[in-house]
């Protein structure tokens, strides 16, 4: 546990260097061969529809995310929100799986809540006018109360093309979850991808786990078509185990993973008749979202430090 501690904050520390990221936006991802194509599909709009069609012709869902900084100026949320009408344009055009994902702080939360709900509501009309489905990720712990409030305005107003992840890190998500299955939402459950601070999450592994376990066995007693997203092999099994003890059957739920992670596993699953839907990032801002992904996953490092040395 203390080397994964270790390994979480070196690779968080390098993903919010600014000389790092100016290096891998200079130098990219464009080629097949390059460390970052491991986890992402490539910068390119096109690379994501192609990953997604893979997918698709081993019995694999895919959502599509367009990475994105937060945007810091009105004109950058209202670029990032064009942007991700233009990707919704691409996905239909390609006849591909209909889903995407986004955060909230790219369309400018930091900037102006209004102009964020404003936002997403054109993202949201743009996806539900193509029969389309959008995810909010869930950010770090300053923005939740935001998240899910901007969420529930949504809902209010009557849209039901959006979902939302929740975290299991945070203690708070019991509630979220009672709350969320009332409303007939649909929820991608997740452990948590940031370090946060004592009193807001918990801090043990185990109690990570522990949550997670308890969370999903509450989206699959009263939730509506939850998303399961772990990779987490003792997670998995739990999920299962308890899906079959209710009698829910595989396709009342789906799983969801990271593209390029445990491949053999997502296939595993969609052959045992499980649906499985693989979370497929894409865009030139990927540096932050790769060394998070290396921080969150020990086994990943190795690959990494053969890239370094041009092994990949």
């Amino acid at each position: 546990m203390i080397l994964h501690q270790a390994s979480k904050a070196l690779f968080y520390a390098l993903a919010d260097s600014p000389r790092l990221q100016h290096l891998a936006s200079r130098y990219g991802a464009r080629k097949p061969d390059r460390l970052a194509r491991r986890l992402i599909a490539g910068e390119a709009v096109d690379d994501a529809i192609g990953a997604a069609r893979r997918l698709a012709a081993d019995g694999r869902l895919s959502t599509l995310r367009l990475l994105g900084q937060p945007a810091v100026t009105m004109a950058d949320a209202d670029t990032a929100t064009r942007a991700r009408l233009s990707f919704i344009e691409a996905m239909t055009a390609a006849g591909i799986d209909r889903h995407i994902s986004l955060t909230l702080t790219e369309l400018g939360l930091m900037v102006d809540r209004a102009t964020a709900v404003d936002n997403l509501r054109r993202v949201l009309d743009g996806a539900g006018a193509r029969d389309m489905s959008v995810c909010i990720d869930m950010e770090g712990s300053s923005f939740t109360q935001v998240t899910h409030d901007v969420f529930e305005t949504m809902w209010q107003q009557g849209y039901r093309n959006v979902g939302i992840a929740v975290q299991s890190a945070l203690p708070r998500s019991r509630a979220d979850v009672e709350r969320l299955n009332r409303l007939g939402a649909r929820v991608r459950l997740v452990k948590g991808a940031y370090k946060e601070p004592k009193g807001v999450a918990y801090q043990d592994p185990r109690q990570v786990d522990a949550a997670f376990v308890e969370l999903m066995q509450q989206l699959l007693t009263g939730g509506t078509y939850p998303a399961i997203a772990t990779h987490d092999p003792a997670m998995i099994a739990a999920t299962r185990a308890f899906a079959a003890n209710r009698g829910t059957k595989p396709d009342g739920f789906e799983f969801q993973m990271f593209y390029g992670v445990g491949r053999a596993r997502q296939q595993a699953l969609v052959s045992e008749g499980f649906r499985v839907r693989v979370y497929v990032p894409c865009g030139r801002e990927w540096f932050q979202y790769l060394m998070r992904q290396m921080g969150d996953r020990t086994a990943n490092i190795g690959f990494v430090i053969r890239g370094i040395v041009g092994k990949v």
